[in-house]
C-alpha cells in the first residue's frame, strides 16, 4: 500500500485529493493535511465582500467528506519536506505541525511515497507597511473573514453616505508584483453596483488603482479578440466599462505605504503620490507558504526545491532569457519536480518559469508589473492531471501519464455583479491560451476567434450557475466525477 499526501486542501489539493480518493479506494491511503477545517469557493468570496452572500453558503466542513473517501485529513501546516528521507526515515517524509485539538502544536513526520504540494499561497501583506485587515488599513476579499470584514467597513460607509458624508473608495492591487487582479475587478464592480442599488452612488468616487501597464492586462498581457471582422483588445474593454460605470483609474502604480486614511504609491515612471481614502480594498502579493527543504543528512536544499518566492519547482523551463524569447513550452505540462519523481505541485504552489505580462521597472529600480495568475480552472485542471498521473504511476508507469499545461489550455473569468438573478450584469472573459503561443499564434499570441468579451444578464447567470455546480462537486454531491472541472 501506498501512501500519498496532499499538502492543502483548496481547489487544487482537494481536486487532487477527490480523485485519488475515488479512484484508489482503500487500495492506497491519501492524508491531506491542511491548516484551515474548511474548503472555500474562493470566487464568490466577492460576494460576501459586499454582503450578497454568507461565508457558509461559500465554504463547508472538510473532515467529513473526506470520511466518506477514507481520506485521511490532517488539521496541521507543513513545515518542511524531506525529499530523501533520513537517517531515522527510509522514507521520503513531511513535517507537519497539528493546528487544533488535542494535539495542537505538536510536530509530526509523516512519511510518503506521492507528494503533492497544493498549499497556496501565503498572503504577503507584509510587503507593503499599513497593507491589510489585520495589521493594516485595507481590506481584502482572500479569504471569508477578511470579505465579512470587507462588507461590515463598505456598510459603514453606506451608512455614512446616508447621513450626508462623501466617500472615496481604492480598489485594486497593493503592491508591484501583485497578481489576481480579476479578483479586484471583480469587485470595484461589485462595490458600484451595491452603492447604486443603496442609492449612494453620488457620493462616491471610486478609484481603480493597479500594478497593470493597462486597463485590462489582469496579469496576462492583455487579450485581443475577432467581432464583426474587426480585432479589439481587453484595455477598450476595461476602459469603456470602467468609464460607463464613472469609475477613475490609475494604473502603473506600485503601493510603498498605506496609513489610516492615505495610500501612498509609486508609479512606473518613477514619480511618486498620495491618494487618500476612506474604504480600500487592496489585493496583497502572493508568495511561498516558507516550506523548507533538505536533503538526507539534513542539509538545506531549500533553493534547489523552491525558487526564491517560495514556489516549488516543476517541470517549467526557469532559463533567464529576456522577455522576447519566453515561449509557450516554457510552462510546466505535468507539475512534476525536475529532482523528485515523486514529488508534483499544483495551483498557485508551483513556480511560474516567468510572468506573462512583460517585466517593467520605474527608473528607481521598482519592478511594477503583474505576476502570473493560476487560480481557478486552471488550478482544477492542475490538480486532476496529476491526480490522474499518480493514479497511473502507482500502476507502473513510469512517469506522469497527464499534462495540464496552461499554455494549452484556456480559462473563464466572469466579473458579476450582485448574486440575484435579475438584478446583475456580467463582464465575461474567455480566453485561449492562458499563456500566449507566439508560435501557433505570432500575430497576438493567442486565437482571437476563441479569446471573446461579453457584457450581459447571462455571464452573470453563467457565474450564478458556476457557483453552484463547483460547491455541489466539491461537496462530492451525486455525480459530481461528471461535472467539468
Amino acid at each position: 500500500m501506498a501512501r500519498i499526501v496532499i499538502l492543502g486542501a483548496g481547489i487544487a489539493g482537494h481536486t487532487v485529493a477527490r480523485y485519488l480518493g475515488k479512484w484508489l479506494g482503500k487500495q492506497h491511503q491519501v492524508i491531506v493535511v491542511s491548516p484551515r477545517p474548511t474548503w472555500n469557493w474562493v470566487p464568490s468570496n466577492i460576494w460576501v465582500g459586499v454582503g450578497e452572500m454568507t461565508e457558509p453558503q461559500v465554504s463547508f466542513e472538510l473532515a467529513p467528506l473526506y470520511k466518506k473517501l477514507n481520506i485521511d485529513f490532517r488539521l496541521a501546516g507543513a513545515l518542511s519536506i524531506h525529499p530523501e528521507g533520513d537517517g531515522e526515515h527510509a522514507k521520503p517524509f513531511v513535517t507537519i505541525q497539528y493546528a487544533d485539538g488535542a494535539r495542537a502544536g505538536q510536530t509530526e513526520a509523516v512519511e510518503y511515497d506521492y507528494l503533492v504540494n497544493a498549499t497556496g499561497p501565503k498572503l504577503n501583506f507584509a510587503a507593503t507597511p499599513g497593507l491589510g485587515p489585520e495589521t493594516g488599513y485595507t481590506m481584502s476579499v482572500c479569504t471569508p473573514p477578511h470579505a465579512l470584514e470587507a462588507n461590515r467597513r463598505l456598510q459603514a460607509a453606506i451608512a455614512a453616505m446616508k447621513n450626508g458624508q462623501d466617500q472615496t473608495f481604492v480598489i485594486g492591487t497593493g503592491h508591484g508584483m501583485c497578481t489576481c487582479q480579476g479578483a479586484a475587478f471583480e469587485y470595484i464592480y461589485n462595490v458600484d453596483h451595491t452603492l447604486r442599488q443603496a442609492g449612494v452612488r453620488e457620493r462616491a468616487r471610486l478609484i481603480w488603482l493597479s500594478n497593470e501597464y493597462e486597463l485590462g492586462d489582469l496579469g496576462m498581457g492583455g487579450m485581443h479578440v475577432a467581432n464583426s471582422g474587426y480585432v479589439t483588445n481587453s484595455k477598450l474593454f476595461a476602459e469603456s466599462l470602467m468609464a460607463e460605470r464613472g469609475v477613475e483609474w490609475i494604473t502603473r502604480a506600485h503601493v510603498t505605504k498605506v496609513e489610516p486614511d492615505k495610500i501612498h504609491y509609486e508609479q512606473l515612471d518613477g514619480t511618486y503620490h498620495e491618494l487618500p481614502f476612506d474604504f480600500a480594498m487592496l489585493i496583497p502579493p502572493f508568495a511561498g507558504v516558507g516550506l523548507k527543504a533538505c536533503d538526507r543528512a539534513g542539509a538545506d536544499i531549500t533553493a534547489a526545491v523552491f525558487a526564491p518566492n517560495g514556489f516549488m519547482k516543476v517541470d517549467a523551463d526557469y532559463t533567464a532569457k529576456p522577455f522576447e524569447e519566453w515561449r509557450a513550452r516554457d510552462w510546466p505540462r505535468t507539475y512534476q519536480n525536475p529532482n523528485y519523481r515523486n514529488l508534483f505541485a499544483v495551483g498557485i504552489a508551483f513556480a511560474p518559469p516567468h510572468a506573462i505580462s512583460k517585466p517593467m521597472k520605474s527608473p528607481n529600480g521598482t519592478p511594477i508589473n503583474p505576476t502570473a495568475p493560476r487560480t481557478g480552472m486552471p488550478s482544477a485542471a492542475m490538480g486532476k492531471a496529476v491526480a490522474a498521473s499518480i493514479r497511473d504511476m502507482l500502476k507502473g508507469a513510469p512517469a506522469p501519464t497527464h499534462t495540464a499545461s496552461m499554455a494549452e489550455a484556456g480559462a473563464v473569468c466572469v466579473a458579476s455583479t450582485g448574486a440575484h438573478l435579475f438584478k446583475g450584469s456580467a463582464a465575461s472573459i474567455t480566453v485561449f491560451p492562458v499563456v500566449p503561443d507566439r508560435d501557433t499564434y505570432p500575430q497576438y499570441g493567442r486565437d482571437v476567434d476563441l479569446t471573446f468579451f461579453e457584457v450581459g444578464l447571462a455571464g452573470h447567470w453563467m457565474k450564478f450557475l458556476l457557483h453552484h455546480v463547483f460547491i455541489y462537486q466539491a461537496n462530492l454531491r451525486p455525480g459530481w466525477s461528471f461535472l467539468p472541472d
